[in-house]
Formats: structure tokens, C-alpha cells, sequence
């Protein structure tokens, strides 16, 4: 399939832009995927292109984040099957329950989520080692990737913010750090569903490819940006991801007119 050059500019420059929010603050794809859908891309289609190219831009972020040492391998790997496993039990528990209330609930909380976010936290000293190694990494860490991995096999959006929000908060890593060592848990679940669209054969590759390339340039951008500017970027970044989040919530589940 085929699509005309509307689409495929619109696509190209959500995927730069998406790319750009995804690799400092996560929910790129609350970019991506409105804009494919307004231009007549079928869901499938555009879910299959959104996830290839998040995949490969995702490892240009990533790529950038170890060389600068920001990746707290240790937590990652703590918590990587962990996140694989909440995401396997989310999506069977989307079979059994109604997403729309999951998404009505987070309407509730999103505010206190941006509140949280603007709120600068003061570091305390040896923060890091606790993540690293104290009980944090053994017990929080795979709760943490257990709870988040649930909610993005149940339902999705924002998932990369909530994992920078969670890693800051409640593992006590710094903004960068949180940031970086998300992307391993990103790179994991993005890299799982583009298989699986591409094996089934919705990924059209004259859209995603391009989409790929702009999504690289995003992330490689996007992700220079924080290392330069530092924890200020993420957190300015962080409050876009989550206003964008909480504006595609309450126009889909309170204002978007019912299906006839």
C-alpha cells in the first residue's frame, strides 16, 4: 500500500518531532500516532511504522546516552524481564477489562504527575548507590519495571514518562539517569511489537522507512539536547509528554463525539 505525499510529510515530521520528545521525556508516540491517523493511515499501519521507527530511534538515543555514561546498566538489567512480563500479564488483562476506565482514572492523576515533575527534588547524598545497590535494586527496581510494564501491555500511552517519573522518584536516580536507563526499557518493548508488525505484515516500508530516518535525526537531537542542557530539559520535556498525554485523554474518553 501506498500512501500520498501528505501523509508521508506529515509522518516524516511527526516522527522527527516525536523522536526529538521521546529521547529526552518519552511519549514521542503521543506525536506519531495522531498525526498518521489524521492523514487516513489505517491503525495497524500506522502502529506498525510508529513502533519500527521508534525502535531504531530509540537506539540512536540510547547509543548517545551510554557513551555519556548516563545508562545505569545495573538497573536496566534488574528490571528488564520484569517489564517483559508486567507488559505479557497487561495485555491479557486488557482482554478481561475495559481500558477506557484505566484511561478516565489517569485523567485524575496526570496533574499531580505534572506537579511532580515541576517540583525540583533535592538530591541526597549516596542516592545513587542505594539505586545501584541497596534494596532498591533488588525489591523497587522490579516493581517499579513489574507495575509500569503492566500498564503499557494494558493500555500504553506515556509509558517512557511514567518510567523517568518512577526511576526519579522512587529509585532516587537523577533526571539524566532515570531518562537514559528508561531507554533500555524502551528499546526492549518497542523492539518486541515491531517484530511482531512486521512479521504479520503491516509495516508498509515506503512510509516507515523515511519515518525511521527523521525518528533517528529526533532522537540524536533530542537526545544531545538533554546531555547538554542536563536535568532542566528533561523536566521541561517531561510536562509536554504529560500535558500532551492528558489532552489526548479527555478528548477521547469526555469529549470525542460516540460512534454511531
Amino acid at each position: 500500500m501506498e500512501f500520498g505525499l501528505v501523509a508521508l510529510l506529515a509522518g516524516i515530521a511527526a516522527a522527527f518531532a516525536g523522536g526529538f520528545i521521546d529521547a529526552i521525556a518519552g511519549g514521542g508516540g503521543l506525536v506519531t500516532m495522531p498525526a498518521l491517523l489524521l492523514t487516513g493511515v489505517p491503525p495497524h499501519m500506522a502502529l506498525g511504522a510508529n513502533k519500527f521507527s521508534a525502535c531504531l530511534g530509540t537506539c540512536v538515543a540510547l547509543g548517545n546516552f551510554a557513551r555519556s555514561r548516563l545508562v545505569l546498566w545495573r538497573v536496566a538489567l534488574a528490571g528488564l524481564a520484569f517489564s517483559l512480563i508486567g507488559s505479557w500479564a497487561g495485555a491479557r488483562l486488557a482482554l478481561h477489562v475495559e481500558p477506557a476506565l484505566l484511561g478516565k482514572i489517569l485523567v485524575g492523576l496526570l496533574p499531580v504527575g505534572m506537579c511532580a515533575t515541576l517540583m525540583p527534588r533535592k538530591e541526597r547524598a549516596g542516592g545513587l548507590e542505594m539505586a545501584l545497590y541497596g534494596p532498591r535494586l533488588w525489591l523497587l527496581t522490579p516493581m517499579v519495571c513489574l507495575l509500569i510494564g503492566a500498564y503499557d501491555g494494558f493500555f500504553g500511552p506515556g509509558t517512557g514518562s511514567f518510567l523517568i517519573l518512577a526511576f526519579h522518584w522512587i529509585l532516587r536516580m537523577g533526571l539524566m539517569e532515570a531518562s537514559a536507563t528508561s531507554k533500555v526499557l524502551n528499546l526492549a518493548s518497542n523492539f518486541a511489537g515491531a517484530v511482531v508488525f512486521i512479521v504479520n505484515g503491516v509495516v508498509v516500508w515506503s512510509l516507515a522507512l523515511p519515518m525511521a530516518a527523521a525518528c533517528c535525526l529526533g532522537n540524536w537531537m533530542g537526545s544531545r539536547l538533554a546531555i547538554r542542557v542536563g536535568p532542566a530539559a528533561v523536566r521541561r520535556f517531561l510536562t509536554i509528554s504529560l500535558s500532551l498525554l492528558l489532552l489526548t485523554l479527555v478528548w477521547q474518553y469526555f469529549l470525542a463525539p460516540s460512534p454511531k
